[in-house]
């Protein structure tokens, strides 16, 4: 069972524990790490299980995060510092409870949304005699293709999903600088204008001055 660490944890903290919580070998997140902070996660893990943890930030900053991994003696697995996106496989050298954190405290005012995927051990068989001696019949083994593509399938269209996520946030975020470029040259574009009819008005002002002193 995935369990959540948030630190300092109020109403909206307890209320995403109970959820995480309830949703029994729930892997795959996509969740909000605000500036200055750090979200843990732990996992019990039985000793020589094969795990991969594959993580993506989606949106915010520079799109980067901190990531580390511990083991149930606090020996240090997997560390990286501002990473976009990464993944990493180990397999389970002791029981216990495994720790993995992503930390934003580098940043001031940026909050990051960042997906993972923590896959625990191998996928059960899809038949109970799958690994059985002999050889599986024909509409056996057809399922078995299919069942292997489809899970390819849905492993790209999580990536592409993220991928166009990332796109979509980054393309808001240019139209955002762009509106406000725009904004900020009608301003200066417009007290130019002000300014040259007054100075302009300035010009034929001082000569009609200097007329009327001669003509007198």
């Amino acid at each position: 069972m995935l369990l959540r660490d948030s630190g300092t944890v109020g109403l909206w903290g307890w209320l995403t524990l109970l959820l995480v919580s309830c949703a029994a070998w729930a892997s795959e997140i996509t969740f909000e790490l605000p500036d200055n902070a750090k979200q843990c996660f732990y996992e019990e893990i039985v000793q020589g299980t094969k795990c991969t943890l594959e993580f993506q930030v989606i949106t915010g900053g520079h799109y980067d995060v901190d990531c580390q991994l511990e083991g149930p003696d606090g020996a240090v697995l997997y560390k990286e510092m501002k990473k976009q996106y990464d993944s990493f496989t180990f397999t389970a050298s002791r029981n216990g409870t495994y720790k993995f954190c992503f930390s934003n405290e580098f940043s001031t005012f940026t909050h990051k949304t960042v997906y993972f995927d923590f896959q625990v051990g191998e996928d059960p068989p899809l038949f109970p005699s799958e690994n059985r001696a002999t050889a599986l019949t024909q509409m056996e083994s057809a399922c078995v293709s299919i069942h292997e593509a489809l899970k390819s399938v849905i492993d790209y269209q999580t990536h592409f999903r993220l991928r166009e996520a990332q796109g979509r946030s980054r393309a808001e975020d240019l139209n955002t600088r762009v509106a406000y470029w725009s904004i900020g040259e009608a301003i200066i574009l417009l007290v130019v204008s002000i300014g040259q009819v007054f100075l302009l008005k300035s010009f034929f002002s001082d000569k009609r001055t200097t007329t009327t002193r001669v003509a007198s």
